[in-house]
Order: structure tokens, then C-alpha cells, then sequence
């Protein structure tokens, strides 16, 4: 094996020597020397003491090596959260070494408003590039599957929650708190989520395969009743009246509410069954308690 192949990994090595400002270990197979500085342990060796650690590599690309072991390594996967991020550079990660790692810009979305935020989460492992430096890339879709749990029809229409993990224009792929694999077309979101973002939805279709859909917008009561709150809000702002009703040109109430036409007027109907506002002379009123 050579020195690349022991880059990202566990492995146990031997105290060869001591120097003043760390251990030098030993790769037996390839006669090199892994430094292990002090800052990067807690403990006290003897030489000829083998010992399980971290290798890595500084930013000159020589052999590192910690006692402190990340929660990720080479092949091997965790959910991890965003520690900082770096415009022109991308997101870094805290895997518990004393060096944040960074999943670098290029393989970030290319619309950096949908760049993951500190504290989001991935799942993600490690990666070498051809200088034998660490950095962190995301699970793909087949890694996603071989850790997913398959939903059954008895999960639709049930509420959910869980990270993106994937997201593009037409859609965005989400691993659920349960487990689920599940895709949320363009369609069933206000907005594109971030990457690594928490969102919650409800389950709109379990495919054969066990993957689901998800919506991310509220049921239609649930929608009726936000929209009903927003045109009662836009009413109170204007003195219980507007210049809007159901009339009303589908790009004005889109401009002004960020609603359809149709929620617009399925809100203005309840708010009016509910003898809460009426309509005149191409005007919405707010009823008063006189009237």
C-alpha cells in the first residue's frame, strides 16, 4: 500500500521516536515516518507503543496523524453539521480534528442561496484528491438507498421530517427521520430548500420501489387557513380595506400575496362566510362590529 492509501483512515501505529514537538509513528509496510504532535493527542507514549489513530495530511501534503478519531473517514459515512462557510471557497466541516474539512464550492449547487447554512447537516465521508489533501464529499443517491428504509402504504399522508441531501431546479431528495428516500418535485415547494436544510412535509405517494413523494406545502385546510390570516393581515395594515377582490387579475393577488388566484379566492369566500369582510365597488372591506 502506498502512503495515499493510508490517507483519511484508522490504523494502528508504532512510537518510533520522540521529538520536542510530537511522536514520529511508523508505516512499517512503507518505512515512513507519520507525525502525531502533541497538540493532536492528550496521552503519553513510550516508543515501540502502538497506537490507533487519524492519518492525514497538512496543508504541505506531508503525513499527519491524530489521536482524536472524526466521526468520518475514507468510505465511511456520518451525518455531519456545517461549522462555518467561506464565500469562494464553500462549506467546512467539523469531524473532530483540530482542521475543519471542506466540501469545496465545486461540489456545492451552482445558486450559492441554496448553499447549506452553519448548522446544517449532510451526510458525507472523505475523499483524497491527486495532492493527497482531505476533503469531504456527499453521499450520492446510491449510498442514500443502502441506507434507507423502505415506507409501506400505511406511511401516506403521514407528516415528516428529515435533511436535503440533494437539490437541483426541478426538485430537491430528502432522507427522512425515519429513513425514507423521497423526492419533493419543484411543485410542492414555496421555495427551493437549502442543501443539508431540515424541512417538514407529509408523504403524497410511496412508490413500488418503497422511495416516496413529499410535499413540502400545507394540506388545503391548513393552506385555506394561513391564506385566510394573510388576507385579514393585508386588510388590517390597510385600514380595512383594499383595492383587491376576487376580480382581481391572477398576477396582481400572485404580486401582492404570493398566492394563487384560486387561494385567493377560496380565502376571500371563507373570510366572507365567516361574516368577517365583504365586497364593493371592486373593493374588499373588513366588517366592523357595527356593521
Amino acid at each position: 500500500m502506498a502512503l495515499r492509501d493510508y490517507i483519511g483512515r484508522v490504523e494502528i501505529l508504532t512510537v518510533a521516536r520522540e521529538a520536542s514537538f510530537g511522536y514520529f509513528l511508523t508505516l512499517e509496510e512503507e518505512g515512513e515516518d507519520v507525525l502525531l504532535h502533541f497538540s493532536e493527542t492528550d496521552q503519553k507514549f513510550e516508543i515501540g507503543d502502538e497506537i490507533r489513530v487519524f492519518i492525514y495530511t497538512d496543508s504541505q501534503g506531508r503525513a499527519c496523524s491524530s489521536t482524536n478519531i472524526p466521526s468520518i473517514s475514507v468510505g465511511e459515512y456520518d451525518w455531519v453539521k456545517v461549522a462555518d462557510i467561506k464565500e469562494g471557497l464553500g462549506c467546512f466541516f467539523d469531524i473532530g480534528l483540530k482542521k475543519d474539512m471542506l466540501l469545496g464550492e465545486d461540489d456545492l449547487p451552482v445558486h450559492e442561496e441554496v448553499w447549506p447554512e452553519v448548522g446544517d447537516l449532510l451526510y458525507i465521508t472523505l475523499r483524497v484528491d491527486r495532492n493527497n489533501l482531505l476533503y469531504v464529499k456527499p453521499a450520492t443517491d446510491p449510498i442514500i438507498e443502502s441506507i434507507s428504509t423502505k415506507a409501506t402504504r400505511a406511511d401516506y399522508n403521514k407528516n415528516i421530517h428529515g435533511h436535503i441531501y440533494r437539490t437541483a431546479k426541478v426538485g430537491s431528495w430528502i432522507y427522512t427521520a425515519e429513513g425514507f428516500k423521497g423526492f419533493i418535485h419543484e411543485s410542492e415547494r414555496k421555495i427551493e430548500p437549502r442543501l443539508g436544510e431540515k424541512v417538514n412535509g407529509r408523504i403524497i405517494d410511496v412508490k413500488e420501489d418503497g422511495t416516496i413523494n413529499v410535499s413540502l406545502l400545507p394540506r388545503k385546510e391548513e393552506a385555506l387557513d394561513e391564506d385566510s390570516k394573510t388576507v385579514l393581515a393585508y386588510l388590517e395594515q390597510r385600514k380595512g380595506q383594499m383595492p383587491y377582490t376576487d376580480k382581481s387579475m391572477p398576477e396582481e393577488i400572485q404580486e401582492r400575496f404570493g398566492m394563487s388566484k384560486g387561494s385567493f379566492k377560496r380565502a376571500l369566500g371563507r373570510l366572507m362566510k365567516e361574516n368577517k369582510v365583504y365586497q364593493e365597488d371592486g373593493w374588499t372591506h373588513l366588517k366592523t362590529e357595527d356593521e
